[in-house]
Order: structure tokens, then C-alpha cells, then sequence
């Protein structure tokens, strides 16, 4: 008899379908009677997959008393309630590795864009406004300071690629670490010290809201912000409150507060670029992720126990 799992997020067909293949799946997400499938189906469910970007509540696990793992189909697990796993003895995997390049290259990508004005410069070109003038100047970035908040996996690998471009690097993170880089105490020393500040730690309670209006002054009005991690990292309207103040140079986001929502004071800003949460948005590596995502599923369930714990659970 297949193991039950549960589906509480919108799945890629590279995913789901093997997933139908080996388990028995109960789609949450498209359930006209959530709790009519609970009442009849959660006893029996073992397993439980979700996006990156999912919120799993408590009160929904406490339905499902068989529950033995969550498999987070990303990288991000700040909607799964840790502490509340961690008591309970539940199991929670994500897939980290197999997204670190792709999200570097978004945060490398939005340094360039933000610094060197390729959008802009994109749309003047396209308006046709070369035949009536001249594109204005934009700023050198080799020799410049980026500051990264959250040396792990990303970090080191954005790291590696500004260093790549004669940019200087610094971080900050709980401790110093055995890397070629200066490391700055606290946020708001490493927002002074800085022209780029690079968000890259994992979201949570932990992280909400860290960089504040403080930070951002402290960036000032040399810097710009650069957030590929988790948009409840920031304060979304001290900001807006900056940028619209010209208290800091710009912003370049992968990722905000309330997706997919933006807020309309950003959408109508000259000085942010904006995407919409394309970090690990290649055929490529969402595949991989589905692979691990499904294969931790399916190591723990052989008996092997799974194979990317969260470091919490380690």
C-alpha cells in the first residue's frame, strides 16, 4: 500500500507526477473540503510536501497525528513551525546545494543592474532617446564594497562572484569565519562600511524586519540594497520610506513582504529593479530541486533517514 502524503503547495508536473507515481497524494491546495479531507484522510498521512514560500500552521499538523516528515520543496523553510517539528519529533528537509548558483547569479545580476543602470539604459536605448542625446553616466563597480548579511552557501558563492569583478567584500553573520573576507560585527557597521548590502540569510522570526530604517541609514545615500533572500527580512515601508526619501541610492529585489504582491509606491519607483522571485527560476535547478525534494521522501520512507535535514533537526 503506498505511503499517504499530504500536498499543501502548487507542484510542477516534474514533481508531482512522480510524486502520484510512488505515494498516495492528498492535494490540500485544491480541496474545495479541507476538513472534510482532513477528518477522512489525516490518520493516515505520513508525509507532508510544501513550497519554500508555504505557511504551514500548527493546527494543521496537529491533524495529522502519523505525521513523521515535511519535505520543503526549497531551499526557505521559515513557514514551517521549527520548534513546534523539533518537539513533536518530526523530520523537515529542504533542498539547499543544488539553488546556490542560480540565486547567486540573480544577486550578481541586480548589483549590475541597480549599479550600472542596465534597465534603465535599456529603456532609453529602446525609447530611441540615443538619437537625441547622450546615455547618462553610471557608477564603476570595480573597487567597490559589498557588504553580505549572511555568509552560508549564497553568501560565498555572491562572494565569490564580485570578487570576481575587482569588488571588495565584507559580511556579517553570528561569528567570523575562515574565508579571505573582512568581517564586520553588526549590521549597522556593515551598512556603513558598504556600497552594495547584500541580503542572503534565511528568513524567520529570528530575521524579521533586521534591516530597519536604522540600517538603511547607515547604508546611506552612496548604497544600495540588495535582497535575493526573504522580503520579511526587511522593513518594506522604512524602505519605501528611504528610497522615496533618497535616503539610500536604490534597491534591487528578488523577493517582498507579501508576494505576490508589490507594493505601488516600489512599482513606481526610477531607482529600484524588481523581479519577481526568480532566485532559483531555471529549468535546470528546479528540476534538481524536485529530484531532492521527492528523494528525501523516498530515502526516509526506505529506512535510510533523510538526506538534507535542516540544521535545526541535525
Amino acid at each position: 500500500m503506498p505511503t499517504d502524503i499530504l500536498v499543501t503547495a502548487p507542484l510542477p508536473p516534474f514533481l508531482y507526477d512522480p510524486l502520484k507515481t510512488d505515494y498516495r497524494c492528498h492535494d490540500y491546495v485544491q480541496s474545495k473540503d479541507k476538513t472534510g479531507l482532513l477528518a477522512a484522510e489525516g490518520a493516515r498521512i505520513r508525509g507532508l510536501v510544501q513550497g519554500g514560500g508555504t505557511v504551514t500552521p500548527t493546527e494543521l499538523l496537529d491533524a495529522l497525528p502519523k505525521l513523521e516528515i515535511i519535505s520543503v520543496f526549497g531551499v526557505g523553510y521559515d513557514g514551517v513551525p521549527v520548534a513546534y517539528c523539533k518537539k513533536r519529533g518530526l523530520k523537515v528537509t529542504n533542498t539547499p546545494d543544488v539553488l546556490t548558483d542560480d540565486v547567486a547569479d540573480v544577486a550578481l545580476g541586480l548589483i549590475l543592474m541597480t549599479g550600472r543602470g542596465f534597465v534603465h539604459l535599456n529603456r532609453f536605448a529602446q525609447a530611441g532617446e540615443w538619437e537625441k542625446r547622450g546615455p547618462e553616466l553610471t557608477t564603476k563597480l570595480a573597487g567597490r564594497k559589498v557588504g553580505i548579511l549572511g555568509l552560508g552557501r549564497i553568501g560565498k558563492a555572491i562572494a565569490e562572484r564580485v570578487r570576481a569583478m575587482g569588488m571588495k567584500v565584507a559580511y556579517t553573520g553570528r561569528k567570523p569565519q575562515d574565508v579571505p573576507y573582512e568581517y564586520v560585527r553588526d549590521l549597522k557597521g556593515l551598512a556603513a562600511a558598504v556600497d552594495f548590502l547584500v541580503v542572503a540569510c534565511p528568513g524567520g522570526e529570528a530575521t524579521r524586519n533586521i534591516v530597519n530604517a536604522d540600517v538603511l541609514a547607515a547604508l546611506g545615500k552612496k548604497g544600495t540594497l540588495v535582497n535575493i533572500a526573504r522580503g520579511s527580512i526587511v522593513d518594506e515601508p522604512a524602505l519605501v520610506a528611504a528610497l522615496k526619501a533618497s535616503v539610500i541610492k536604490g534597491a534591487g529585489l528578488d523577493v517582498f513582504a507579501d508576494e505576490p504582491h508589490i507594493p505601488a509606491e516600489l512599482l513606481a519607483m526610477d531607482n529600484v529593479v524588481l523581479l519577481p522571485h526568480v532566485g532559483s527560476a531555471t529549468r535546470e535547478t528546479r528540476q534538481a530541486m524536485g529530484d531532492l525534494c521527492k528523494a528525501n521522501l523516498d530515502a526516509y520512507f526506505a529506512g535510510k533517514g533523510p538526506l538534507t535535514l535542516i540544521p535545526e533537526l541535525l
